[in-house]
């Protein structure tokens, strides 16, 4: 079986910076792993929180940036200029279809809902075998693991299959999921 290479990732995080500076760090990390990796962004198109750090780290140091937004957002996330390219969709599933069809893999960093509503749509999506893309938790100084807990009890108590946990690979570091995403 040939593995793919992975060209493009997307990166789910927040459009809000976090209360902890470190998380900034991590998405600064994330953007410049993605451009010496000569990958891709795709990514949400907003230039606030954590998207914008990512955003503007990655195209910073060469790596192309594809921004994907829904019109309603246009206005609140104050889209990120200077993207390789940039589409505005018509509403959210658009938006959540085209970054999936645009990538080769998913890394998760920290955010809020919204964060929570894509990694969970691309982890049921594959548990479907809709897809064998990697989706990578960032469980970046425990922020996720909580949620680890809960897909832990969601196994465990007979919701999920244990061969659902390994559909989510879960790292700590950007240069784990890099590796991760290289090997």
């Amino acid at each position: 079986m040939t593995v793919k290479k992975i060209k493009s990732v997307c990166v789910y995080c927040g459009s809000r910076m976090g209360n902890k500076p470190a998380y900034e760090e991590l998405a600064t990390e994330v953007g410049k792993l993605l451009a010496s990796n000569d990958m891709t962004l795709v990514y949400g198109a907003g230039s606030i929180g954590l998207m914008g750090v990512v955003a503007r780290a990655a195209k910073d140091a060469g790596a192309p940036v594809i921004g994907i937004i829904p019109e309603h957002l246009d206005a609140i996330e104050i889209t990120q200029e200077g993207l390789e390219e940039l589409h505005v969709t018509d509403d959210m599933h658009e938006r959540k279809k085209m970054m999936f069809d645009r990538s080769d893999a998913f890394i998760v960093l920290p955010g809020g809902l919204g964060t929570l509503d894509e990694t969970m749509e691309m982890l049921t999506w594959a548990q479907l075998s809709l897809h064998k893309k990697p989706i990578i938790l960032l469980n970046y100084k425990e922020f996720w693991s909580p949620l680890v807990g809960l897909l832990k009890h969601i196994t465990d108590d007979g919701f999920a299959s244990e061969e659902h946990t390994d559909l989510l690979t879960i790292v700590e570091s950007a240069e784990q999921a890099f590796e991760h995403l290289t090997s």
